[in-house]
Protein backbone atom coordinates (compact mmCIF):
# COMPACT_ATOMS: atom_id res chain seq x y z
CA UNK A 1 0.00 0.00 0.00
CA UNK A 2 1.27 3.65 -0.57
CA UNK A 3 0.05 6.53 1.96
CA UNK A 4 0.15 9.63 0.95
CA UNK A 5 0.31 12.11 3.49
CA UNK A 6 -0.90 16.13 3.41
CA UNK A 7 -3.31 18.60 2.90
CA UNK A 8 -6.54 18.58 1.28
CA UNK A 9 -8.13 21.91 0.21
CA UNK A 10 -10.37 23.19 -2.45
CA UNK A 11 -9.35 25.53 -5.51
CA UNK A 12 -11.19 27.77 -6.21
CA UNK A 13 -10.40 28.17 -10.55
CA UNK A 14 -11.38 31.33 -12.66
CA UNK A 15 -14.49 30.26 -14.32
CA UNK A 16 -15.71 31.38 -17.89
CA UNK A 17 -18.43 34.28 -16.72
CA UNK A 18 -18.39 37.44 -15.78
CA UNK A 19 -19.61 39.30 -12.37
CA UNK A 20 -21.09 42.77 -12.58
CA UNK A 21 -17.58 44.36 -11.63
CA UNK A 22 -15.94 42.61 -14.34
CA UNK A 23 -14.12 39.72 -12.21
CA UNK A 24 -14.07 36.77 -13.06
CA UNK A 25 -16.16 34.01 -11.44
CA UNK A 26 -14.85 31.35 -9.24
CA UNK A 27 -15.58 27.72 -9.36
CA UNK A 28 -14.48 25.29 -6.52
CA UNK A 29 -11.92 22.32 -7.62
CA UNK A 30 -10.80 20.16 -5.00
CA UNK A 31 -7.49 20.15 -4.42
CA UNK A 32 -3.97 20.34 -2.72
CA UNK A 33 -0.78 18.23 -3.81
CA UNK A 34 -0.52 15.01 -1.33
CA UNK A 35 -4.29 14.84 -2.18
CA UNK A 36 -4.04 14.68 -6.04
CA UNK A 37 -1.02 12.36 -5.57
CA UNK A 38 -3.30 10.25 -3.90
CA UNK A 39 -6.53 10.60 -6.26
CA UNK A 40 -3.68 9.66 -9.10
CA UNK A 41 -2.16 6.58 -7.24
CA UNK A 42 -5.61 5.60 -6.28
CA UNK A 43 -7.51 5.92 -9.96
CA UNK A 44 -4.09 4.06 -11.83
CA UNK A 45 -5.53 1.00 -9.73
CA UNK A 46 -3.01 0.92 -6.89
CA UNK A 47 -3.47 -0.20 -3.36
CA UNK A 48 -3.44 4.30 -1.88
CA UNK A 49 -4.32 5.29 1.54
CA UNK A 50 -4.58 9.26 2.80
CA UNK A 51 -3.53 10.56 5.47
CA UNK A 52 -4.55 13.99 6.84
CA UNK A 53 -7.10 16.10 8.88
CA UNK A 54 -10.85 17.14 6.82
CA UNK A 55 -13.01 19.10 7.59
CA UNK A 56 -16.83 18.28 8.73
CA UNK A 57 -17.54 21.14 6.39
CA UNK A 58 -19.03 20.49 2.98
CA UNK A 59 -16.21 20.64 1.39
CA UNK A 60 -14.41 18.22 3.54
CA UNK A 61 -17.29 16.28 3.00
CA UNK A 62 -17.09 16.78 -0.62
CA UNK A 63 -13.21 15.78 -0.65
CA UNK A 64 -14.18 12.45 1.83
CA UNK A 65 -16.14 11.28 -1.06
CA UNK A 66 -13.94 12.00 -4.08
CA UNK A 67 -10.90 9.60 -2.16
CA UNK A 68 -13.39 7.17 -1.90
CA UNK A 69 -14.74 7.35 -5.59
CA UNK A 70 -10.95 7.01 -6.50
CA UNK A 71 -10.88 3.89 -4.66
CA UNK A 72 -8.62 5.82 -2.02
CA UNK A 73 -8.74 4.53 1.44
CA UNK A 74 -9.66 7.23 4.03
CA UNK A 75 -9.44 4.91 7.14
CA UNK A 76 -6.24 7.16 8.37
CA UNK A 77 -8.20 10.53 7.57
CA UNK A 78 -8.59 12.30 10.58
CA UNK A 79 -11.73 14.67 10.60
CA UNK A 80 -12.23 18.38 12.56
CA UNK A 81 -14.69 21.24 12.86
CA UNK A 82 -12.42 23.72 11.49
CA UNK A 83 -13.09 24.74 7.84
CA UNK A 84 -11.04 23.84 4.56
CA UNK A 85 -8.40 25.11 3.57
CA UNK A 86 -9.03 27.47 0.24
CA UNK A 87 -6.26 28.72 -2.17
CA UNK A 88 -7.52 31.21 -5.23
CA UNK A 89 -6.09 30.21 -8.36
CA UNK A 90 -5.03 32.60 -10.98
CA UNK A 91 -4.03 31.26 -14.45
CA UNK A 92 -1.43 32.88 -16.89
CA UNK A 93 -1.95 32.84 -20.16
CA UNK A 94 0.21 29.84 -20.63
CA UNK A 95 -1.83 27.89 -18.53
CA UNK A 96 0.35 27.93 -15.49
CA UNK A 97 -0.92 28.81 -12.12
CA UNK A 98 -0.48 30.64 -9.23
CA UNK A 99 -1.94 30.38 -5.79
CA UNK A 100 -2.98 32.76 -2.75
CA UNK A 101 -3.80 30.60 0.32
CA UNK A 102 -6.30 30.59 2.95
CA UNK A 103 -5.00 28.85 6.06
CA UNK A 104 -5.58 30.19 9.47
CA UNK A 105 -7.05 27.92 11.61
CA UNK A 106 -7.97 25.34 8.96
CA UNK A 107 -8.60 21.92 9.38
CA UNK A 108 -5.25 19.78 7.84
CA UNK A 109 -2.88 21.73 9.62
CA UNK A 110 -3.80 20.17 12.76
CA UNK A 111 -3.57 16.36 11.56
CA UNK A 112 -2.32 14.13 14.22
CA UNK A 113 0.31 11.82 14.25
CA UNK A 114 -1.21 8.35 13.53
CA UNK A 115 1.64 6.26 15.45
CA UNK A 116 3.35 3.62 13.66
CA UNK A 117 1.91 2.78 9.49
CA UNK A 118 0.31 -0.65 8.89
CA UNK A 119 2.63 -3.19 8.15
CA UNK A 120 1.71 -3.46 4.80
CA UNK A 121 2.65 -0.16 3.55
CA UNK A 122 5.48 0.00 1.12
CA UNK A 123 5.71 3.52 0.22
CA UNK A 124 5.69 6.78 2.30
CA UNK A 125 5.15 9.93 0.01
CA UNK A 126 4.72 13.54 1.71
CA UNK A 127 4.85 17.40 0.80
CA UNK A 128 3.53 21.08 -0.27
CA UNK A 129 1.86 22.47 2.78
CA UNK A 130 1.74 19.80 4.92
CA UNK A 131 5.61 20.07 5.72
CA UNK A 132 5.17 24.01 6.14
CA UNK A 133 1.82 24.67 8.31
CA UNK A 134 2.66 23.70 11.92
CA UNK A 135 1.82 21.55 14.31
CA UNK A 136 1.07 19.18 11.19
CA UNK A 137 4.50 19.94 9.81
CA UNK A 138 6.76 18.34 13.01
CA UNK A 139 3.84 15.48 13.17
CA UNK A 140 4.25 14.66 9.24
CA UNK A 141 8.33 14.84 10.09
CA UNK A 142 8.04 12.16 12.62
CA UNK A 143 5.88 9.90 10.98
CA UNK A 144 8.63 10.27 8.11
CA UNK A 145 11.56 9.79 9.58
CA UNK A 146 10.20 6.64 11.95
CA UNK A 147 8.80 4.75 8.68
CA UNK A 148 12.33 5.64 6.81
CA UNK A 149 13.69 3.79 9.65
CA UNK A 150 11.45 0.64 8.90
CA UNK A 151 12.71 0.28 5.57
CA UNK A 152 9.56 2.09 3.89
CA UNK A 153 10.31 3.47 0.26
CA UNK A 154 9.93 7.36 1.39
CA UNK A 155 8.73 9.83 -1.19
CA UNK A 156 8.93 13.98 -0.52
CA UNK A 157 7.66 16.39 -3.02
CA UNK A 158 8.27 19.83 -1.67
CA UNK A 159 5.94 21.60 -3.97
CA UNK A 160 7.53 25.11 -2.36
CA UNK A 161 4.59 27.73 -2.05
CA UNK A 162 7.10 30.68 -0.88
CA UNK A 163 4.31 33.25 0.07
CA UNK A 164 3.89 30.40 2.95
CA UNK A 165 6.97 30.14 4.27
CA UNK A 166 8.08 32.68 6.62
CA UNK A 167 11.56 31.88 7.06
CA UNK A 168 12.78 30.86 3.84
CA UNK A 169 16.25 30.06 5.03
CA UNK A 170 15.35 27.88 8.21
CA UNK A 171 12.87 25.93 5.55
CA UNK A 172 15.61 25.18 3.66
CA UNK A 173 17.63 23.86 6.54
CA UNK A 174 14.79 21.96 7.79
CA UNK A 175 14.53 20.53 4.17
CA UNK A 176 18.27 19.41 4.25
CA UNK A 177 17.92 17.51 7.65
CA UNK A 178 14.78 15.54 5.89
CA UNK A 179 17.26 14.24 3.17
CA UNK A 180 18.67 10.98 4.76
CA UNK A 181 15.18 10.02 5.24
CA UNK A 182 14.03 10.53 1.94
CA UNK A 183 14.55 7.88 -1.52
CA UNK A 184 12.76 9.38 -3.83
CA UNK A 185 13.00 13.99 -4.13
CA UNK A 186 10.75 14.97 -6.62
CA UNK A 187 10.70 18.86 -7.08
CA UNK A 188 9.54 20.90 -10.58
CA UNK A 189 12.97 22.92 -11.68
CA UNK A 190 11.77 26.05 -10.90
CA UNK A 191 11.02 24.83 -6.49
CA UNK A 192 15.20 23.20 -7.27
CA UNK A 193 16.20 26.54 -7.92
CA UNK A 194 14.19 28.42 -4.80
CA UNK A 195 15.58 25.00 -1.84
CA UNK A 196 19.11 25.45 -3.66
CA UNK A 197 19.24 28.88 -4.20
CA UNK A 198 21.31 28.71 -7.36
CA UNK A 199 20.19 28.06 -11.18
CA UNK A 200 23.16 25.17 -11.04
CA UNK A 201 20.67 22.61 -10.72
CA UNK A 202 23.65 19.73 -11.42
CA UNK A 203 25.45 21.18 -8.43
CA UNK A 204 22.01 20.88 -6.51
CA UNK A 205 21.06 17.51 -7.63
CA UNK A 206 24.40 16.06 -6.75
CA UNK A 207 24.50 17.74 -3.50
CA UNK A 208 20.68 15.98 -2.54
CA UNK A 209 22.10 12.40 -3.52
CA UNK A 210 25.21 13.07 -1.68
CA UNK A 211 22.94 14.06 1.65
CA UNK A 212 21.30 10.56 1.26
CA UNK A 213 18.53 10.12 -1.29
CA UNK A 214 18.64 7.82 -3.75
CA UNK A 215 16.46 9.03 -6.92
CA UNK A 216 16.17 12.90 -7.98
CA UNK A 217 13.04 13.41 -10.49
CA UNK A 218 13.15 16.64 -11.81
CA UNK A 219 9.89 18.06 -13.54
CA UNK A 220 10.62 20.80 -16.29
CA UNK A 221 6.73 21.19 -17.41
CA UNK A 222 6.35 20.89 -21.16
CA UNK A 223 10.49 20.30 -21.66
CA UNK A 224 9.73 16.67 -19.75
CA UNK A 225 11.39 15.18 -17.01
CA UNK A 226 14.64 13.35 -16.23
CA UNK A 227 15.42 11.16 -13.26
CA UNK A 228 19.19 11.50 -11.34
CA UNK A 229 20.59 8.97 -9.19
CA UNK A 230 24.03 8.00 -8.65
CA UNK A 231 24.82 5.95 -11.67
CA UNK A 232 22.20 7.29 -13.98
CA UNK A 233 20.53 10.35 -15.55
CA UNK A 234 17.56 9.62 -18.07
CA UNK A 235 15.34 12.06 -19.46
CA UNK A 236 12.45 11.75 -20.66
CA UNK A 237 10.28 14.49 -22.71
CA UNK A 238 6.54 15.06 -22.20
CA UNK A 239 3.79 13.47 -23.60
CA UNK A 240 2.13 15.79 -26.59
CA UNK A 241 -1.37 17.04 -24.83
CA UNK A 242 -4.02 19.92 -25.20
CA UNK A 243 -2.66 22.05 -22.49
CA UNK A 244 -5.87 23.73 -20.81
CA UNK A 245 -4.45 24.25 -17.14
CA UNK A 246 -1.34 22.83 -15.25
CA UNK A 247 -3.42 22.42 -12.25
CA UNK A 248 -2.25 18.83 -10.89
CA UNK A 249 0.44 17.94 -13.52
CA UNK A 250 2.96 17.43 -10.78
CA UNK A 251 1.46 15.54 -8.35
CA UNK A 252 -0.02 13.27 -11.33
CA UNK A 253 3.17 12.65 -12.04
CA UNK A 254 4.21 11.68 -8.72
CA UNK A 255 1.15 9.57 -7.84
CA UNK A 256 1.94 7.91 -11.42
CA UNK A 257 5.65 7.53 -10.66
CA UNK A 258 4.68 5.86 -6.89
CA UNK A 259 1.76 3.36 -8.81
CA UNK A 260 4.46 2.21 -11.42
CA UNK A 261 7.35 1.66 -8.38
CA UNK A 262 4.32 -0.26 -6.03
CA UNK A 263 3.06 -2.53 -9.25
CA UNK A 264 6.87 -3.38 -10.14
CA UNK A 265 7.06 -3.99 -6.42
CA UNK A 266 10.20 -1.79 -6.22
CA UNK A 267 11.60 -1.98 -2.97
CA UNK A 268 14.38 0.47 -3.20
CA UNK A 269 15.46 2.82 -5.99
CA UNK A 270 19.03 1.80 -6.33
CA UNK A 271 18.17 -1.08 -8.16
CA UNK A 272 16.71 0.05 -10.78
CA UNK A 273 18.69 0.79 -14.12
CA UNK A 274 17.94 3.12 -17.16
CA UNK A 275 15.16 0.91 -19.14
CA UNK A 276 13.04 0.70 -15.92
CA UNK A 277 13.62 4.51 -15.49
CA UNK A 278 13.00 5.08 -18.97
CA UNK A 279 9.74 3.16 -18.43
CA UNK A 280 8.53 5.03 -15.37
CA UNK A 281 8.80 8.17 -16.20
CA UNK A 282 7.03 7.61 -19.61
CA UNK A 283 4.20 6.33 -17.62
CA UNK A 284 3.99 9.46 -15.49
CA UNK A 285 4.78 11.65 -18.01
CA UNK A 286 1.20 9.99 -19.98
CA UNK A 287 -0.50 10.51 -17.00
CA UNK A 288 0.50 14.00 -16.79
CA UNK A 289 -0.62 14.75 -20.30
CA UNK A 290 -4.21 13.70 -19.33
CA UNK A 291 -4.13 15.34 -16.41
CA UNK A 292 -3.22 18.89 -18.10
CA UNK A 293 -6.00 18.40 -21.16
CA UNK A 294 -8.77 18.74 -18.41
CA UNK A 295 -9.61 21.88 -16.32
CA UNK A 296 -8.42 21.36 -12.67
CA UNK A 297 -6.40 18.36 -11.27
CA UNK A 298 -8.18 15.44 -12.39
CA UNK A 299 -5.90 12.71 -12.56
CA UNK A 300 -6.54 9.42 -15.28
CA UNK A 301 -7.78 6.11 -14.88
CA UNK A 302 -5.89 3.20 -15.34
CA UNK A 303 -8.76 2.66 -18.27
CA UNK A 304 -7.25 5.73 -19.84
CA UNK A 305 -3.93 5.15 -19.95
CA UNK A 306 -4.24 1.70 -21.93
Amino acid sequence: MIVVGGEALVDMVPGAEKTNDGLTSLVPRLGGGPYNVALAAGRLGTPTAFLSRVSTDRFGQALRDRLIASDVDISMVQEGPEHTTLAVVALAPNGSASYTFYTEGSADRLVEDPGPLPEDVKILCLGTLGMVLEPGATNYETVLRRESARGVLTALDPNIRAALIADADAYRRRFLSWLPDVRLLKLSDDDAEWLAGTDDLDAAVKSWLDAGVDAVVLTRGGDGLAVHTGSVTVPVPSAPARLVDTIGAGDTVQGALLSWLHEKNVGTLTGLGETEWREALTFAAKAASITVSRSGAEPPTAAEMV
